[in-house]
């Protein structure tokens, strides 16, 4: 069996922790152990603090061409409830990591990402894209319905017609199109993304990690509430973030006229 931790190398810089896939051969598909890798990785990053961003991306052409298919037979029996409990527990537990990480998470989407890896790349708080990036809601393709979170996280940043376009046929979208319609932040020529990614997160990481996170927290949450509701959680937001030290320093650096030396705290 292959070891999952060399299929998701991992290392920490300057507050950062870079979480590459290293399946290059197989443009990057994603088998259990190493989606359960990413995920643990993920969880860990979250609880971590020294590091204060992340950044996903992928080895070789691909960012990730979507779960691997290749191990699992179509023609074992099956018992009712099996694969909703896979998917539970396998693609929407890692959309999920992504999106409840306690740090900002940046994709570099180096090349193909389809299906999983789409959504994967999506749930992203920022999305930097090459030039050579591609978008493919795949599953129509194969017969099946999107999971990983592709159908709670499209509509929200497409609207439903949008999403609806791209996953009942499947197209692909070049960089610059998903630029367009704003699945990315920014297109950067394919030998500047990893240096923008790192520029991006290591900016991040000097900032008021515990603000930024609250932050996070407030936007995820603001397209499944009413304006009641988003305010109170806001004002809560507030209030627990003004016990900080960031948030201490932040006001000192602007009355004594300095720049703020943020720690994380």
């Amino acid at each position: 069996m292959t070891d999952p931790t060399a299929e998701v190398t991992h290392t920490i810089a300057s507050g950062v922790a870079h979480l590459t896939l290293n399946r290059p051969e197989a443009l990057n598909a994603i088998t259990p152990p190493q989606r359960d890798r990413l995920t643990a990785l993920l969880e860990e990053s979250s609880a971590d603090p020294s590091v204060r961003a992340v950044v996903l991306t992928g080895t070789g052409r691909g960012f990730c061409a979507g779960a691997d298919l290749r191990g699992g037979g179509g023609a074992e029996e099956r018992i009712a409830g099996d694969v909703a409990r896979v998917i539970r527990l396998g693609a929407q537990r890692l959309i999920a990591a992504v999106l409840d990480c306690e740090k900002p998470v940046i994709a570099a989407v180096n090349g193909t990402a389809a299906g999983l890896g789409a959504h994967l790349a999506l749930a992203c708080d920022l999305v930097l894209a090459a030039e050579s990036a591609r978008f493919i809601e795949v599953f129509v393709r194969r017969g099946l319905v999107p999971d990983g979170g592709g159908a709670y996280l499209l509509p929200r940043l497409l609207g439903p017609q949008r999403a609806k376009e791209l996953m009942f046929f499947g197209d692909t979208v070049t960089a610059t199109d998903a630029e367009r319609l704003g699945l990315v932040n920014r297109v950067v020529p394919d030998d500047e993304l990893e240096k923008t990614a790192r520029d991006w997160a290591e900016r991040l990481a000097t900032g008021p990690t515990r603000a930024l996170a609250l932050t996070k927290q407030l936007v995820n949450a603001s397209l499944d509430t009413d304006r009641a509701t988003a305010f109170a959680a806001e004002a809560a937001a507030q209030e627990i973030n003004m016990t900080t030290q960031d948030a201490r320093e932040g006001v000192a650096s602007f009355v004594e006229r300095r720049s703020p030396r943020y720690r994380g705290r």
